[in-house]
This record gives C-alpha cells, sequence and structure tokens, in this order.
C-alpha cells in the first residue's frame, strides 16, 4: 500500500492534491482496498458545495456502501465521469485515474489534512 507524498490524508482516508487553490479528491488504496471491488459511485455535480467532515458522494462495493466525506471547504468544479461510468478504476489506480471531484477552495480549504508520514501513522493505528 502506497502513500504518495505529495498528496495530503484525511481520517476519512480521501486523499487531496492541493494545487493553485484547487483540491482534487480521491480515496486512498488503504480505503478501496478495504471495501473489495467497487461497483457503484454517486458524485455531486458542479456547483455543489462541499463542507470539510460532511459527506459528498457514495461508494457502494460488494462489501458495503460508504459515505465520502470532503475533505476542505469549497464548490465543485469538476467531477471524474469517467470513474463514475467505470468505478473500478478506484481498485486498480487510486491516485491516478480515480479522483473523483475537483474543489475550488473557500478561504484556506479547512479541513484537518495529515501528511503521508502522519497518516502512515494513523493507519498503524486503527488497524490495530
Amino acid at each position: 500500500m502506497s502513500n504518495p507524498s505529495d498528496l495530503k490524508y484525511t481520517r476519512t482516508h480521501e486523499w487531496v492534491r492541493l494545487e493553485n487553490g484547487v483540491a482534487t479528491v480521491g480515496m486512498t488504496d488503504y480505503a478501496q482496498g478495504e471495501l473489495g471491488d467497487i461497483t457503484y459511485l454517486e458524485l455531486p455535480d458542479p456547483g455543489t458545495s462541499v463542507s470539510a467532515t460532511e459527506p459528498f458522494g457514495v461508494v457502494e462495493s460488494v462489501k458495503a456502501a460508504s459515505d465520502i466525506y470532503a475533505p476542505v471547504n469549497g464548490e465543485v468544479v469538476e467531477t471524474n465521469d469517467a470513474a463514475v461510468g467505470s468505478p473500478d478504476v478506484i481498485n486498480s489506480s487510486p491516485y491516478e485515474g480515480a479522483w473523483l471531484i475537483k474543489v475550488k477552495l473557500d478561504g484556506d480549504g479547512g479541513g484537518e489534512l495529515m501528511s503521508a508520514d502522519e497518516y502512515a501513522k494513523y493507519l498503524e493505528e486503527v488497524a490495530h
């Protein structure tokens, strides 16, 4: 399981790439591994406001259905329609092809984000 060091992470297992006031959001490798084969993905439309720690979408797998939580505050400016059409891309490429939404940050974006090292330590705690 890898956690790219250029990303930030949440306690609810989303990753964030911050670039020029826009946060690209996806699910971590850990999350997709825990869910198993992903069969369905529901994401908000562009223009939707999201708030840090609040659900913005739903993912379903052969094991369970789970909410996906916004790591930042802002407005959705783009959704990954390819991932909605083929949600199994989250299993095969959680950090590349399977970004979920892009959010224009509201202010500083809010949200409590961890570095890759902090997230790895957090995973050790929750895995035991």
